[in-house]
């Protein structure tokens, strides 16, 4: 297996060799999931949207915790996305390579490093999700799976971008006392998840809820529980 930190200058791999077992649901999700289950929204026909990946990283977490997701908040200065909490990600940069072959996956482990200090030569990557679609940013975004096999330091690194870097313990999202919907001001209901002193709403909430419902970690909440996206007012 290749290690993330040694492919600068060649391919990135995707392995399942050495996984935990419990990721073996996401595994499953990963090899069988199709677009239109994951959203509506998806990559315009036309091939317009700017080219982008997330990392959707799993770490085993301490003890009492338990395996958690890395996510951080983005600056509230940005022009996209300002404030939200998000996977590590962006758009491709030309030295990412091809966006159709491994660019996302350098793009993924990039940003991240960029994002948040994240060694990626603790990350083993394990699967790519199919390509999305932002309407609101027009993003193209291939969400990029990930395992950190030995996990590393993380915190803010550029203020101007990230406002602060956090770890979520899955059984924390999969608990129904910190679920709900979302209702954006544009009439669109989504899912939300109430952690860390965070709303994780929007595409990012998205993605997490249809990693829990189809690899069975989903447990039953309310749907008809609405959270506003200015909660803190």
């Amino acid at each position: 297996m290749t290690r993330a930190s040694d492919t600068q200058d060649g391919p990135v791999v995707i392995s399942k060799e050495g996984l935990p077992g419990w990721l073996d649901p996401v595994v499953r999700v990963v090899e069988t999931v199709e677009p239109l289950q994951l959203s509506r929204f998806l990559p315009p026909e036309s091939g317009a949207g700017r080219q982008s990946a997330v990392l959707i990283l799993f770490g085993e977490g301490d003890g009492e915790r338990g395996p958690e997701l890395l996510l951080m908040e983005r600056a509230s200065s940005l022009r996209s996305h300002a404030g939200q909490p998000s996977f590590p990600g962006g758009a491709l940069d030309p030295e990412d390579g091809d966006p159709q072959t491994d660019g996302p996956l350098r793009a993924a482990l990039r940003e991240a490093e960029e994002e948040t200090g994240l060694d990626p030569g603790g990350v083993q990557l394990f699967g790519v999700l199919p390509k999305l679609y932002i309407p609101v940013s027009g993003f193209v975004v291939t969400p990029v799976l990930g395992w950190w096999r030995e996990p590393s330091p993380v915190d803010v690194v550029d203020p101007n971008e990230t406002a602060r870097v956090f770890t979520v313990p899955v059984a924390d999202l999969t608990n129904p006392d910190n679920r709900a919907t979302t209702v954006h001001p544009s009439g669109h209901r989504g899912p939300a998840f109430l952690v860390e002193s965070a709303l994780v709403w929007g595409f990012t909430a998205g993605i997490i809820d249809r990693l829990l419902h189809f690899s069975g970690w989903e447990l039953p909440w309310d749907r008809g529980k609405q959270v506003p996206l200015d909660w803190r007012s």
